[in-house]
């Protein structure tokens, strides 16, 4: 379970969090929605632990990971939290396999297990004939998967998406979108992703929307 208690986090002047406090569950699909610089993507971070919060608290299974010394919470993060983003942020110059691999081998795996997992992950998204592709070399959709499948090379516990189908057409959307449905009834993952789309807040498999507006949870 991640818990957030209080987080405020200032650029300056500016308050983008106020106070926010929030609670997910394990196994959960849970979306965030709201007008652009409402404050979502800032505590998708802050929840992921890229970022940190001039106040307030992030409790993952009860251990307040703020708390840990940044050589732990690198490990902690590599470990626990993939994260997908809305330009697929993959390395140009590796391949497909090279690319999903990368947490793995940050994380001290050894390379021809990395591998092994990354194969098998690809395979299961339909990938297995990219393997050596580079990302200029696939779609926008496969790029995306490739995506998904790096976040989950280290199985983690949760899966933190910023407007993931952001960059996608209607078509690669809503197959990305299935695509997390299917990984939580398979895997159990939890699933928190940050959109504008109401097509997929409005999703039956979402199991619940939080509105934020003006750095404030306004409706969950």
């Amino acid at each position: 379970m991640i818990e957030a208690r209080n987080i405020i986090k200032r650029y300056g002047d500016l308050e983008v969090l106020r106070s926010v406090s929030v609670t997910i569950g394990d196994g959960e699909i849970v979306a965030i929605v709201g007008p652009s610089g409402a404050g979502k993507t800032t505590l998708l971070q802050i929840i992921g632990t890229l970022d940190a919060p001039q106040s307030g608290q992030v409790f993952y299974d009860g251990t307040d990971v703020l708390k840990l010394k940044q050589r732990e919470l690198a490990h902690f993060r590599n470990r626990n939290i993939g994260f997908v983003f809305q330009f697929h942020q993959l390395l140009p110059e590796f391949t497909t396999l090279e690319n999903v691999s990368i947490p793995a081998l940050i994380g001290g795996d050894k390379r021809a297990d990395a591998y092994d997992r990354a194969r098998q992950l690809l395979d299961d998204l339909g990938l297995s004939s990219r393997l050596e592709h580079k990302p200029s070399q696939l779609s926008g959709g496969e790029r995306q998967r490739v995506a998904v499948a790096r976040a989950l090379i280290n199985n983690p516990k949760v899966v933190l998406a910023d407007e993931p189908s952001g960059s996608l057409d209607t078509h690669n959307k809503l197959e990305l979108h299935q695509l997390f449905f299917d990984l939580r009834d398979k895997f159990h993952h939890t699933f928190v992703i940050v959109t504008h789309d109401e097509t997929l807040a409005s999703n039956a498999n979402v199991d619940r929307v939080l509105r934020m507006r003006d750095g404030m949870i306004v409706d969950a």
